[in-house]
């Protein structure tokens, strides 16, 4: 039955039907799977206690991102990538921006907001938009090593892990500046027509997701950014004196959300909209699916699976069995299922396994949300999914990145 379950999760997931469809079908399958008995009141408050404070920062941190769209941060973005001057500069500079917005506001925030404004900045300069949209769903994964915050999976090892924010990401660090180098190097190599090819025509200028009368990219606005960068101070002080991100998030997405309303930038209902509660729902009936799926046989077999040692070739069994356990399942599952069988081997270990899960995810179609989340919002913007992209650049990144990332982590670690 959890197993069932858990199909019918990703399936929904995959479809991504009406959110009351969403949030009906996480509450049945999480009440199946706790009908087996598997997980008594004990064993559901300690998972209760590890998923609620993740998933109340996700819809804070969802709102601080809504609220920053709807000052105009990520139009004003698109306008200033548009005036770059070239493909290849307009690429770097979207590298950064992807980049930074992972970090700081998640990978939900690079698929879901940032991916229109590259799509109408390619339209508005006459350029390809395949490099930038792939970049926004690559760096959505690649990207999120870095911060406990950046990513979901992240959020979900740090009961398990017993590090700090500042330690996390500088055992992270070399890492994830790894990554980039290869991942950047990869769409230079797979790309290189598009991006040295001469700009067409300009057609406009970028506001909002769509293109508009030409002038002058309007001024990046200063409030969210400060805010932003207020929240994500918060984040390394609350660490030290053990204060939940969610508690951090929460007063930012409240700061933002006032100015909002008052500015008449959002309404009352569609700032509510914006917490995704239905998503929150799912997360919640994944983790008490997954939770009673660890309990069973799939969990023991699993559990035969995972290296013995810490050792550099455990920690690549690790990594690639990560990898291998995001592609089956997903990478929420993935995570849930694998870093409490990985902690009693130490945080460099749930570190490795993080590696394999957050790269490895980026494999296939179903490997990740975010995958799934960009797939949609590229239809919307009016940009085509290319399949032969997305997974060229992935047997051309992830594997490297794995592998090299898991080494320089395993070295890093015996320094630092």
């Amino acid at each position: 039955m959890p197993l069932v379950a858990l199909v019918v999760l990703l399936a929904v997931a995959y479809l991504h039907p009406r959110e009351q469809v969403e949030a009906t079908v996480a509450i049945a399958c999480a009440g199946a799977a706790l009908a087996t008995g598997r997980l008594d009141a004990a064993g559901l408050r300690t998972e209760a206690g590890r998923l609620i404070p993740v998933v109340l920062f996700l819809m804070a941190v969802l709102v601080v991102a809504e609220c920053c769209r709807a000052a105009g941060l990520f139009s004003a973005i698109g306008a200033h990538l548009a005036t770059m001057g070239s493909g290849e500069r307009i690429f770097a500079a979207a590298f950064g921006v992807a980049t930074l917005t992972t970090v700081v506001l998640s990978l939900d925030a690079t698929v879901v907001l940032l991916t229109p404004v590259v799509i109408a900045a390619a339209a508005v300069v006459g350029i390809s938009a395949r490099p930038l949209q792939v970049l926004c769903v690559r760096l959505a994964n690649g990207a999120s090593l870095l911060l406990p915050v950046s990513n979901l999976t992240n959020l979900l090892a740090m009961p398990h892990l017993h590090l700090g924010f500042e330690r996390f990401a500088l055992l992270m660090a070399p890492v994830w500046v790894l990554t980039l180098l290869v991942e950047y190097a990869a769409h230079q190599i797979w790309f290189r027509g598009d991006l040295h090819r001469p700009l067409g025509p300009v057609t406009g200028d970028v506001t909002g997701d769509v293109t508009g009368p030409t002038g002058p990219p309007a001024p990046i606005p200063g409030a969210p950014l400060v805010v932003v960068t207020a929240m994500l101070a918060g984040f390394a002080l609350g660490s030290a004196a053990d204060v939940a991100p969610a508690w951090v998030a929460g007063a930012a997405a409240a700061l933002l959300g006032v100015r909002a309303l008052t500015r008449d930038e959002l309404t009352l209902r569609r700032l509510a909209h914006s917490t995704h509660a239905s998503f929150a729902l799912f997360v919640l009936g994944l983790g008490v699916v997954v939770a009673t799926l660890g309990r069973g046989p799939l969990g023991a077999r699993l559990g035969d699976l995972v290296p013995s040692g810490d050792g550099l070739p455990s920690l690549l069994g690790l990594a690639v069995l990560g990898a291998v356990l995001a592609n089956l399942v997903n990478n929420l599952p993935a995570t849930l299922l694998l870093v409490p069988l990985v902690a009693p081997l130490g945080p460099v270990a749930v570190l490795a396994a993080l590696v394999g899960v957050n790269l490895g995810s980026s494999m296939t179609w179903s490997g990740s949300l975010a995958n799934l989340l960009w797939r949609r919002t590229v239809v919307r913007s009016g940009g085509t999914v290319h399949s032969r992209d997305f997974h060229a650049i992935a047997l051309i990144a992830t594997p490297a990145s794995i592998a090299l990332g898991v080494v320089t982590l395993h070295l890093w670690a015996g320094v630092v």
